[in-house]
């Protein structure tokens, strides 16, 4: 695999967009991290979890930039020395099966300069074994409530990933419902 993501500069400051977990536990040093916009994908529950978040026999459901749509986030400016160690990092923490695409997306910050800028980003395989679909709420719900990896309780993702959206003042209705519905959920009980 290269040094460098498809498609970027060598020099100069990294974006990273994150949509998911990376929104509450980036992991790596940044800059600064602003509200950012991707059009082309949308985030979706459509990833089995086979390591962070369950395991084969028992998979969870992370989420994943699907096609279609648009997404809201953060946009994290990593510092131009920290590129090659932050992408290294981050292809450990993301591409564990590879069933994402390390791309690089063109995303708009919701700043004062509204500026777009190139930003890496971890999108589905479609083709991988793990690409789940667009799952029924009552199924979402069962793997994540079965879900535990090596990251700790699937409920547990789902719940911090929703707070984070909503800190941003963004809600998407079945995030949410599945949200409220893990809340009163402890770990391998039922609501």
């Amino acid at each position: 695999m290269p040094a460098n993501p498809p498609d970027s500069e060598t020099d100069g400051d990294l974006w990273v967009f994150g949509y998911g977990s990376l929104m509450w536990k980036p992991g790596f040093a940044f800059l600064e991290q602003v509200p950012a916009r991707l059009i082309g994908e949308h985030r979706a529950l459509c990833v089995y979890s086979f390591d962070h978040r369950g395991t084969p026999e028992k998979p969870g459901l992370v989420l994943g930039l699907d096609r279609g749509g648009a997404c809201r986030g953060i946009a994290f400016r990593v510092a131009a020395r920290l590129r090659d160690d932050t992408i290294a990092y981050l292809r450990g923490r993301e591409q564990t099966t590879n069933v994402y695409r390390e791309v690089m997306r063109s995303v708009w910050l919701e700043n004062d300069a509204r500026e777009r800028v190139s930003a890496l980003a971890y999108v589905v395989d479609r083709g991988h074994v793990q690409y789940a679909g667009r799952l029924p709420l009552a199924e979402q719900l069962h793997h994540i409530r079965q879900g535990h990896g090596q990251s700790g309780p699937n409920r547990d993702y789902v719940i911090a990933t929703v707070a984070a959206m909503e800190a941003l003042g963004l809600r998407e209705s079945d995030l949410h419902l599945l949200a409220e519905r893990l809340k009163g959920t402890h770990e391998g009980g039922a609501a």
